[in-house]
C-alpha cells in the first residue's frame, strides 16, 4: 500500500540552494520537490526542512554506558537514552563509536564493546531505535590487545568505519605535554614519578605496536571495504602515513599543514562541531573556525555533545562569508555520507531517503521541530 506525506511552506536546504516550497514523501522515499506552497499536508510556517543528519564520529554512547568511572549501565538503557538524544537533535544516521584496544589504566574489557554492539543490533530488531546506528571501531593502535578486540568484528556488516588511533604523549593530539599533563597526570592523581612511568610505558607501547597494528588493521579494512580515518594527524609524515593506510577521513588534525594536506589528497577533514561552538580546541590545538575560513573543511561530528551537529553549521553560515549554509548543512549530511559510501541519503533529491529534519531558527540554537527516517516520523 503507498503511503504518502506532504511537507509544505518550507525553506528546503538543497546543495546549492535554499527554496521555499513544498515536498513529497512516496513510500519512505522524495518523490518531488515544488517550489509554492502545497494546499495540503503539514505546514512548515517557514521553518528549515533539510536532510537527517549523518554523524560518523560519537563518544556519546559511552557517556551514557558508563556514567561514572567503573560503572556501567543497562545497556540497553543506555543506547535508548543515547538513540533519543540523537534523534532529536536531528541525526537520522550514526555511526556509534566503540573502543578497541584496553589495558589497566583504562577503556573496556575484551567482549564487552562486541556485547554494546550486539544490544545495538538487537534493540535495532527489536523496533527500540529511531535513527539508524552503524558502528565506528576506534582502535588505540599502540594498545597491546587492539588486534584482539578487533577481530570480535569479523563479518560484521554493520562496522562502516575504523579510526587509527595513538594517544601516545608527544605526538597527535598531545603534541605538547601540558594537555597530556592535564588528562593522564592530574586527572588520575599520579605523583611525578608514577607519571614518569606511566608516559614510558607509552612510549614503549607506541613504538612496539602502532605501525604493525595500524597496517595488520587497514589491511582488513581495504579487504572488507569499511572506510578508514586517521586521528588526530599533525605532521606531513603522519598524512604520508594515512595515504599509505588508504585513509578517506582525517578525523580532528591539530594542525593546517596535516589539515590542508589531506584535503588535497582528497580525503574528508573532519573536526568536531563543538569546536566551532566554542571557538576553539578543548585540547588546544587548532580551531576548527579557522579550517573552514580556509576552506579545508569537509565534515562535522558532535564528537561529545549531540546538538552541537545541528547548531555549528548555522553559526558557520553567520559567521564565515565564504560559507552558506547549503555547504554548511552539507558538512553534516551529504558529504559525511559520501565519505562513507551511504550514497542513498544526506541530501534533499528525488530518489533518496526520507531522512528530514525540520528546523526552527531566527537566531541562537536551532530547534529541532521534527524528524523523519526513511519517511517515517520518529521525533
Amino acid at each position: 500500500m503507498t503511503t504518502e506525506t506532504v511537507l509544505s511552506n518550507a525553506r528546503v536546504v538543497l546543495q546549492d540552494e535554499i527554496v521555499n516550497g513544498s515536498l513529497l514523501i512516496r513510500d519512505g522515499r522524495i518523490a518531488d520537490i515544488s517550489e509554492g506552497n502545497s494546499a495540503s499536508g503539514e505546514d512548515f510556517e517557514g521553518d528549515y526542512l533539510i536532510p537527517g543528519l549523518v554523524e560518523l564520529h560519537t563518544d556519546h554512547l559511552e557517556g551514557h554506558y558508563s556514567p561514572r568511572p567503573g560503572l556501567r549501565w543497562n545497556k540497553t538503557a543506555a543506547i535508548q537514552a543515547h538513540d533519543a538524544q540523537i534523534v532529536t537533535s536531528g541525526i537520522t544516521t550514526v555511526f556509534d563509536c566503540l573502543r578497541m584496544g584496553a589495558d589497566e589504566d583504562g577503556g573496556f574489557e575484551h567482549g564487552e564493546m562486541r556485547e554494546m554492539a550486539d544490544a545495538i543490533q538487537k534493540a535495532e530488531q527489536e523496533g527500540r531505535l529511531r535513527a539508524e546506528h552503524l558502528i565506528h571501531l576506534r582502535c588505540e593502535v599502540s594498545a597491546h590487545n587492539v588486534l584482539e578486540h578487533f577481530a570480535d568484528f569479523e563479518d560484521d556488516p554493520y562496522v562502516r568505519l575504523v579510526s587509527l588511533m595513538d594517544h601516545a604523549p608527544g605526538q597527535r593530539q598531545f603534541q605538547t605535554m601540558d594537555q597530556y599533563v592535564f588528562y593522564y597526570q592530574k586527572k588520575r592523581g599520579l605523583s611525578d614519578e608514577e607519571f614518569a612511568r606511566f608516559i614510558e610505558k607509552r612510549l614503549g607501547e607506541s613504538a612496539r605496536n602502532s605501525t604493525p597494528h595500524r597496517t595488520a588493521i587497514a589491511k582488513v579494512c581495504k579487504e572488507r571495504g569499511i572506510t578508514v580515518a586517521s586521528h588526530d594527524d599533525a605532521t606531513l609524515a603522519h598524512v604520508d602515513e594515512a595515504i599509505e593506510n588508504g585513509v578517506r577521513l582525517a578525523e580532528f588534525p591539530t594542525s593546517f599543514d596535516a589539515a590542508k594536506a589531506s584535503h588535497e589528497h582528497g580525503m574528508s577533514v573532519l573536526m568536531g562541531a563543538p569546536n566551532v561552538v566554542r571557538g576553539k580546541s578543548h585540547s588546544g590545538n587548532i580551531a576548527a573556525r579557522d579550517l573552514a575560513e580556509r576552506g579545508v573543511l569537509d565534515v562535522l561530528s558532535s564528537d561529545y555533545v549531540p546538538l552541537s551537529l545541528l547548531y555549528a553549521p548555522f553559526i558557520l553560515a553567520d559567521e564565515v562569508e565564504t560559507i552558506s549554509l547549503s555547504r554548511a548543512i552539507a558538512m553534516v549530511t551529504a558529504t559525511p555520507a559520501r565519505t562513507v559510501g551511504l550514497d542513498d541519503r544526506g541530501r534533499i533529491d528525488i530518489g533518496l531517503r526520507a531522512d528530514l529534519v525540520r528546523v526552527f531558527r531566527k537566531e541562537g540554537v536551532p530547534v529541532t521541530r521534527s524528524v523523519w527516517r526513511e519517511g517515517r516520523r520518529v521525533a
